[in-house]
């Protein structure tokens, strides 16, 4: 310490201010910019970035806003006798929906409802919206409850489910209209991938099979070398190795960097990437081969300044497991309506195209391995089965699966049913009765199931499903590898919301088919 002392005092420094201090002279500390301690400042991609970011919840905000407003209000007006009444006791008419509408958009907020990284894909978004409504409910029920306030049970009822639908219909579009404004090149985040060439090989095709707009990518950093790359028929040029990636993400106007490389051999590598991209972009995405693992399985856990990342075993059974079977007998039960309804005159349009009964029954394989009889409207001739033989060498299906786009056994009417999935409707029967799910992996055949190895088999985990991920993907045009890759990402991530989802999706493609013969 005294050395230091001394050695402050035999500065310049210190002896000029001494000797402006003794002359009676005014001190002023001279300006001292130390090099390399200016805090980063935003890019202008990473500004134009965060302001399209700030634009989507802006107008998220306004649009949940407007639902939640003519939810509460128009439920409060209608339970009025007169409506004079908002006007002249408004403390009685407006208190509940006031307090309805507030509540419900904190809980909107709180939720991060309109984070930009939970816009345009995925069912986090909804979710969100859902567990949202749910806490706004469960926040009002207690006054509701409590005291006599009729309005606000009403609000309950009425208000907030009819609301929800309102949010979760206004989100449907404005991802609609996001996702055709990142077919257009706008909304998208400017990528760069960086690592080996494999890994970005791999990251390539998992990001065009799934369709994602999100991340558009502009440039590709090949460690070691080597020359671009094709994605979608476009070539990605690869950036300069002498440059870095921060360098590479600046001049070519990117705001995200995915890093596909293994970064065992140099541990501190992460951290000086993530340094040197700050200021220039926004995210750095680390790709993982759990490909099989979605988001909500997966969540960070500090413990002590060191960052563990945990991935939840999934379960098949408990609460969520008889929240699906609950979802499965209101749904079936509703749709066995309209099922009734549409069994007459397609049974009169089998009987009269082909002699034969009007249902088909067919083993299927069910969770963990038990068999039922799958019902569906009769699609071929009654001798298909003995036909089936002369057209094995002719078949177009994946793996085990025997599909023939152009099949002869297949009736006039059988291809308009298979066309809009008509001939799947009696396995809404199914699934009330419990042999299968309305949403879950598809129901295989006696001998496909008895080929299944180790991994395949897990698709038993979990009751068949009328419809699934392999329906609403493509159907028929999937290869056997991504069929079977899709159901085991449904086995292991399967939710409620998702189920939602698929199930709306599916409504969709029996108007518009793909992959349906």
């Amino acid at each position: 310490m005294q050395r230091a002392a001394r050695s402050d005092a035999s500065s310049p420094l210190v002896a000029q201010l001494r000797a402006r201090a003794s002359a009676g002279s005014r001190i002023v500390a001279p300006a001292v910019v130390l090099p390399g301690a200016r805090s980063p400042r935003s890019s202008s991609t990473l500004t134009r970035r965060l302001q399209w970011e700030r634009r989507s919840r802006t107008r998220l905000r306004l649009s949940d806003t407007a639902v939640v407003l003519a939810a509460t209000v128009l439920v409060a007006a209608g339970t009025t006798a007169d409506g004079a009444r908002l006007v002249m006791a408004p403390g009685s008419a407006l208190a509940a929906p006031a307090l309805t509408a507030l509540v419900w958009l904190i809980a909107l907020a709180a939720f991060h409802s309109r984070d930009a990284d939970v816009l345009g894909a995925g069912a986090t978004e909804y979710r969100r919206v859902a567990h949202a409504t749910g806490l706004a409910f469960a926040a009002l029920a207690a006054p509701a409850l409590a005291v006599d306030w009729p309005d606000l049970r009403v609000q309950l009822l009425v208000a907030l489910p009819s609301g929800a639908l309102g949010l979760l219909f206004c989100r449907w579009l404005c991802r609609r209209w996001l996702v055709e404004r990142r077919r257009a090149g706008e909304f998208a985040s400017r990528t760069i991938l960086v690592g080996e060439r494999d890994e970005i090989a791999y990251v390539l095709e998992r990001l065009q099979a799934v369709r994602d707009l999100s991340y558009h990518i502009v440039g590709v950093a090949v460690r070691g070398g080597g020359g671009p790359v094709e994605m979608r028929g476009r070539v990605i040029p690869a950036l300069p190795a002498d440059a870095t990636v921060a360098e590479s993400a600046t001049r070519m106007g990117a705001d995200t960097v995915i890093l596909a490389a293994r970064t065992d051999a140099d541990p501190d590598y992460l951290t000086r990437l993530r340094r040197q991209l700050e200021g220039t972009c926004a995210e750095l995405v680390l790709f993982s081969r759990l490909t099989d693992v979605a988001g909500p399985r997966i969540s960070f856990r500090p413990v002590d300044g060191l960052p563990l990342i945990q991935v939840r075993i999934p379960t098949f059974e408990g609460g969520r497991h008889v929240l699906k079977r609950a979802l499965d007998v209101v749904v079936s039960s509703c749709a066995l309506v309209v099922v009734a309804m549409l069994a007459i005159p397609i049974a009169i349009a089998i009987k009269l195209d082909s002699p034969g009964p009007v249902l088909f029954r067919q083993q299927r394989i069910g969770r963990d391995g038990q068999g039922f009889a799958m019902l569906k409207f009769r699609t071929m001739h009654v001798d298909a089965e003995e036909r089936l033989e002369e057209l094995r060498e002719r078949n177009e299906g994946a793996g085990p699966l025997f599909k023939l786009k152009d099949d002869p056994r297949v009736t006039r009417v059988g291809r308009f049913l298979r066309r809009h999935s008509l001939d799947e409707l009696p396995q809404f029967w199914n699934a009330l009765r419990g042999d299968m799910s309305v949403v879950g992996p598809r129901p295989p055949l006696p001998n496909e199931a008895n080929d299944y190895d180790e991994v395949v088999v897990r698709r038993l985990y979990l009751k068949p499903g009328i419809t699934g991920l392999w329906q609403i993907s493509g159907r028929s045009d999937l290869t056997w590898q991504e069929s079977v890759q899709l159901d085991l990402r449904y086995v292991e991530n399967w939710s409620v919301m998702q189920d939602l989802m698929i199930i709306f999706r599916t409504a969709r493609l029996v108007l518009h088919p793909m992959g349906a013969y």
